[in-house]
């Protein structure tokens, strides 16, 4: 049956009918939906998770794996930075079941805080990587993934990237098997204690150069002659084969590379030898063209192609001195849209009352990032999942108590359980006087909706164990916990006030539920009486995007408040920064 595809969805589907039963992972765009995908199939035949970080993710699904069933997890690129551990030590002790991990980088950095490489990550743990160029490839190298990962007893890496991750093609899908394997106690394979270690090292070099003979003959690195008429040969992989079909069809040779770790080495050289001119197309860093060079060939690559942002066909086609296709503008520019908190958002008041206070403010990966965005501006540091209280802490420590008074770290409800829980132990067991907010919007909010540990439910949406983050808190050590409504700025005001005060750590819990979910009831959207309004800008200070102004004669500025009905969802916090009582519900 054929079907057209999202590339994540090709990828979940290739995991169904390769038989896995198990798949713990954590969201990261843009590698979400396969787990979302996958958790669409019945849950007796693949059980799916939301595991609280990337760490624990890989760790379960290496559980599933030495029990005897074929298990996945899914992470974007800088969640492998997570998982790197346990992933490291998997290339010694291999599997017993297949083990595929996914990780899906992100070029261009459309959602995420770096643009590395996860290639890298596949060369330093020693274990293949497999990379599909389309929904297709990205079906099939999931089913083959675990027969390698079987065969030669290794975890495999499975590199997606945005454009393949969130591009559409035809795949053809087939039925599912379920291969089961039986456990056996085997300590010198699966405990990895220096002495065994250094025994596995070994088992790990010479199934490289297993890999490496793969590679060569296996058909999934494959030579398209081309007719020959440039002299021409391309060695690229993933979404870059795409673009550089895009621009020569069969006018070049291409060796397109569906494993790019380990790379061959005699299909490279014979490739070498029949064209004129060599060239590597490959996102990112120059991974397959050092190779080439590695083996004495000459090769061209960076010294043409950027080593930042992703690339596209008309890029591409101008580095190569090839006709760029003519495009087509819109006569009329369009403004400037910059990323803004929806209408309503409840970290909206929180980041408002932190800039009135003149915080520094450290904070974290999520959607309240944005809070470092005018007319808020008031995250200063923002680094990796957790990093806001490890921050605060040290730059409490070494500024004294003055800088103490006021300085707090933000993050999210999942980005706590994430990682934040061991800095959170850091402050309480180092004694900084650090004042934490956690911004607990019941969701996962930047991945699109997810639960976790504190919100009750699981990936499926049934009831399931929920983390009470009051209780945790105190169970830390931590006495002063106080949670306040962020719609509310007199209070919100008034607590981190206090806080910031005392001269003990303490934990301010922001909670009001997402804007966005379903089941929030919003009141009536707000409305500007056109008598009243003076036209101060006071009510602009929020960044609200339901809040505009417009012309008018009759203020000293020349303009008035006017407010979206279509997306004011009624939060009032607006209403606490008008000076004249100009804005209300509806009458």
């Amino acid at each position: 049956m054929k079907e057209l595809m999202l590339g994540n969805k090709a990828v979940a589907r290739g995991l169904y009918e390769a038989g896995v039963c198990f798949i713990s992972s954590y969201p990261g765009t843009p590698s979400t939906e396969i787990t979302e995908e996958a958790a669409k199939y019945p849950e007796s035949e693949i059980y799916c998770e939301w595991a609280p970080n990337e760490k624990v993710a890989m760790e379960a699904a290496f559980g599933a794996s030495l029990a005897g069933r074929r298990a996945f997890c899914a992470q974007k690129h800088v969640g492998l930075n997570v998982a790197a551990d346990p992933l490291y030590t998997m290339s010694y002790t291999g599997v017993n079941a297949g083990l595929v991990i996914g990780v899906a980088d992100d070029a261009g950095m459309h959602s995420s805080q770096n643009e590395q490489d996860s290639r890298h990550h596949a060369i330093a743990a020693k274990v293949p990587m497999l990379e599909p160029a389309d929904s297709a490839e990205a079906l099939d190298y999931a089913k083959r993934a675990y027969e390698i990962s079987e065969e030669y007893d290794t975890p495999v890496l499975l590199k997606m990237c945005t454009r393949v991750a969130h591009s559409q093609s035809i795949v053809e899908t087939g039925e599912r098997t379920v291969p089961e394997k039986t456990y056996t106690k085997d300590i010198a394979k699966y405990v990895m204690m220096p002495g065994n270690a250094k025994k596995r090292h070994p088992f790990v070099e010479e199934r490289t150069k297993k890999l490496i003979a793969y590679a060569e003959t296996s058909g999934i690195n494959r030579i398209e002659q081309g007719d020959g008429s440039t002299g021409l040969g391309i060695i690229t992989a993933s979404t870059s084969y795409q673009y550089v079909k895009e621009i020569f069809g069969d006018r070049v040779a291409i060796l397109k590379l569906g494993m790019t770790n380990p790379l061959p080495v005699q299909m490279i050289r014979d490739f070498a030898a029949g064209v004129k001119r060599l060239i590597v197309v490959e996102e990112l860093d120059p991974i397959i063209e050092n190779h080439v060079r590695s083996l004495g060939l000459k090769v061209e690559g960076k010294e043409l192609f950027p080593i930042c942002d992703e690339f596209s066909q008309n890029l591409i086609a101008e580095a190569l001195g090839e006709p760029v296709p003519a495009g087509k503008t819109l006569d009329v520019q369009i403004p400037g849209r910059p990323p803004v908190m929806c209408a309503g958002c409840p970290h909206r008041g929180l980041f408002y009352t932190l800039k009135k206070l003149d915080c520094t403010v450290l904070g974290d990966i999520g959607c309240y990032t944005l809070g470092a965005v005018a007319p808020l501006s008031s995250i200063e540091m923002t680094l990796c999942m957790g990093a806001s209280i490890g921050a605060a802490h040290g730059f409490n420590k070494v500024l004294g108590e003055k800088a103490a008074h006021r300085t707090v770290a933000v993050l999210g409800d999942s980005t706590f359980m994430h990682s934040g829980m061991t800095g959170l132990a850091n402050v309480a067991y180092n004694q900084s006087n650090a004042t934490v907010i956690i911004l607990d919007n019941s969701i996962t909010g930047m991945t699109g909706h997810q639960q976790n540990p504190t919100t009750g439910f699981n990936l499926r949406g049934d009831p399931a164990g929920r983390i009470d983050l009051e209780a945790l808190c105190r169970a830390m050590g931590f006495e002063r916990v106080r949670v306040i409504d962020p719609y509310d700025l007199a209070d919100c005001e008034r607590v981190i006030r206090e806080e910031l005060d005392e001269d003990a750590p303490s934990v301010i819990i922001s909670r009001r539920p997402c804007a966005l979910l379903k089941h929030v009831k919003h009141k009536p959207p707000l409305t500007v009486s056109n008598d009243k309004c003076v036209g101060c800008k006071s009510c602009m200070k929020i960044g609200c995007p339901a809040i505009s102004l417009k012309p008018s004669d009759k203020t000293k500025t020349g303009v008035l408040s006017c407010i979206d009905q279509t997306l004011c969802v009624g939060c009032g916090v607006c209403t606490q920064l008008c000076p004249v009582d100009a804005i209300h519900g509806k009458e």
